[in-house]
């Protein structure tokens, strides 16, 4: 496929969401935009982000994910300060991507008023691309990641702190070659979780983060 015509078919499917006149019509054309994988279609499924239309919203994410790397700079440049769930799913898009230039905005994303922006980052900090961060700052930037995951293992939803299990398990898994003291901490507070946090499906997921770090040729 030629470039002329991809950027025409692009186009045409950016075009479709902006003709869609339901609800139904706008998640499948969104759909099929994100399909395309298409760097053009960056800015449209950003845009979408800011619809009121969730399903919309989880096929924008999905397309800006297989995007990848290009599309980390415009959703940063285009991060929505006022409307939370536009900000949630950007930061699930960054999440999903993993690339290292989002990580401020995830560490930020911890302490926002929305459980579901705060579930978002402490999920993606353990999804972070570390090798893609100039090695002299890595170290700093993982005891950052790792400072925010234990505060987020006690916020009051139980949802975020089950992300942040999932959070820490991956981060301890990336780190633990290089960094025993990561691992130590992140395995003793998820022996922590899994005995004493209200709610048993995140104990239940401290226990599973536990067993697969204590057995990495297992996960």
């Amino acid at each position: 496929m030629s470039t002329t015509k991809l950027d025409r078919t692009t186009q045409a499917l950016v075009e479709a969401v902006d003709r869609a006149d339901s609800a139904d019509a706008v998640l499948e054309a969104v759909e099929d935009l994100a399909a395309a994988g298409s760097i053009d279609a960056t800015s449209k499924l950003i845009e979408v982000l800011g619809y009121n239309n969730p399903g919309a919203a989880v096929a924008a994410v999905d397309g800006l994910i297989q995007i990848g790397e290009p599309a980390v700079l415009p959703l940063l440049q285009q991060l929505d300060g006022y409307n939370y769930g536009a900000r949630a799913w950007t930061v699930r898009a960054l999440a999903g991507i993993g690339d290292p230039r989002g990580l401020d905005i995830l560490l930020a994303a911890t302490s926002d008023f929305s459980l579901s922006v705060r579930r978002a980052a402490s999920r993606g900090l353990g999804t972070i691309r570390w090798q893609e961060m100039k090695s002299d700052r890595v170290a700093v930037a993982q005891t950052r990641a790792l400072q925010a995951l234990l505060e987020t293992c006690q916020d009051p939803e139980w949802i975020v702190r089950y992300a942040s299990v999932v959070g820490m398990q991956g981060l301890a898994a990336v780190t633990a070659a290089e960094s025993s003291d990561t691992l130590s901490t992140v395995l003793a507070q998820l022996e922590v979780i899994s005995g004493s946090d209200l709610e048993a499906a995140v104990r239940a997921r401290a226990v599973m983060a536990i067993d697969r770090l204590s057995a990495p040729s297992r996960t």
